[in-house]
């Protein structure tokens, strides 16, 4: 099948894939237990949404897809729910002339998805922009266009980008602590346990799903970290032990992988959550509120990529007076990210003391890294910091 466009040198086509065949059925059967049913839901989405397209076509009717918008003026936070919520705003894409290259491509990376879920097969985001570049004139010129399009589906169809069998290229984090993963071998799919607590000075790697995973713990809490280097440093100190916590470092904004694991173990294992990130705008409302309530841009699917139990530990604007740490002048960027989310971010607006927090920060005009605390010693974190935040867990941000 081929959409016909017109452009200055004439008339070209661009092939997409049979819409029958994406349609097609396939035997499910050898997927693992525990992905059958995601998978076949995956599968059955996609062939709806080509049939729909296929039935318009034939009937002699423009072809539509509606897609919610994801933005963050299309969101609303549910203290109920915890967690941003999409709204009904919709944008409907029409095959037209401008429109026939976006739809062949959108077209493309289902019926990609498709095979690779009945093949049990999964491709990195890198290597789906590669692979389209067999799709002649549907081809992605850059990888943001395929990574758009591929979003797109996503919140389209309500499934996760992981369940259509893409991965990220980075990893979701490094886990040191109080934790027994149980996971399976590549080949003969035994089970297999690490024990976090006994990795020597390295950490476990969250891979990028986390769905087969099982846990063991009796930890009374999980640190959730913004950098690998305070992690290290906690690690180098032995503060999982001496506390029995589990630690997360999430190497900035958390992957999808990464929240999903920090939610399963809350969830499972009914343990508390609590975040530790730099002391400025974008630790709290890039790295924190990503990890707490998600992000408008993907509200579709905050319900399983965020962590409502969640609560900020710190650094906060008030551990710069407390502790006398060195600080920073905060940045333009810094003063906009904060006025923003004080104006715009339906988090920040239902909670008074995350608005507090941002106008005392304003107020100082100050930002501070976690490794300040260094001033004082290199244990000062581990050995007195985090203890006495520790001891008032009431007290911290929600």
């Amino acid at each position: 099948m081929c959409f016909k466009r017109h452009d200055r040198k004439g008339v070209f086509f661009l092939p997409v894939p049979s819409l029958s065949v994406i349609m097609a059925d396939r035997n499910p059967g050898h997927y693992a237990d525990k992905e059958i049913s995601m998978s076949t839901n995956v599968v059955e989405q996609i062939k709806k949404t080509a049939d729909g397209v296929y039935q318009k076509i034939i009937q002699g009717n423009k072809p539509t897809m509606k897609l919610p918008i994801r933005a963050l003026n299309n969101v609303r936070y549910s203290p109920e729910e915890g967690y941003l919520q999409m709204q009904n705003k919709n944008k409907v894409r029409t095959l037209t002339v401008n429109t026939v290259k976006s739809f062949a491509q959108t077209l493309r990376m289902m019926a990609l998805s498709k095979e690779m879920v009945e093949n049990d097969k999964h491709a990195t985001k890198r290597e789906a922009y590669y692979i389209s570049k067999n799709w002649e004139e549907a081809k992605f010129l850059e990888q943001p266009e395929s990574d758009a399009v591929m979003d797109d589906i996503e919140a389209m169809l309500e499934v996760t980008r992981e369940h259509m069998r893409f991965r990220p290229e980075e990893h979701g984090g490094a886990v040191a602590g109080r934790l027994i993963v149980v996971d399976r071998d590549r080949k003969t799919k035994e089970k297999i346990e690490i024990d976090c607590s006994r990795l020597g000075s390295g950490a476990y790697t969250v891979p990028s799903s986390v769905e087969h995973l099982g846990f063991r713990t009796k930890a009374k809490f999980v640190l959730a970290i913004e950098t690998g280097g305070m992690f290290d440093r906690l690690v180098e100190e032995g503060f999982s032990d001496d506390f029995n916590c589990i630690m997360i470092s999430m190497g900035g904004v958390p992957s999808r992988a990464c929240r999903r694991f920090i939610r399963r173990l809350a969830d499972e294992h009914k343990i508390p959550v609590y975040a530790f990130t730099d002391g400025d705008p974008y630790g709290y409302m890039n790295i924190y509120r990503t990890l707490k309530v998600g992000s408008g841009n993907a509200a579709h699917l905050n319900q399983f990529f965020c962590v409502p139990q969640a609560r900020y530990l710190g650094v906060t604007p008030q551990d710069i007076i407390d502790y006398k740490l060195t600080t920073h002048e905060l940045k333009e960027q810094d003063v906009k990210r904060a006025l923003d989310a004080i104006k715009n971010d339906p988090f920040v607006q239902h909670y008074k003391s995350w608005q507090k927090a941002l106008e005392q920060m304003l107020k100082m005009k100050q930002r501070v890294e976690q490794q300040a605390f260094a001033k004082h010693s290199l244990e000062f974190v581990a050995k007195t910091y985090l203890p006495n935040k520790l001891k008032n867990p009431e007290k911290f941000l929600p």
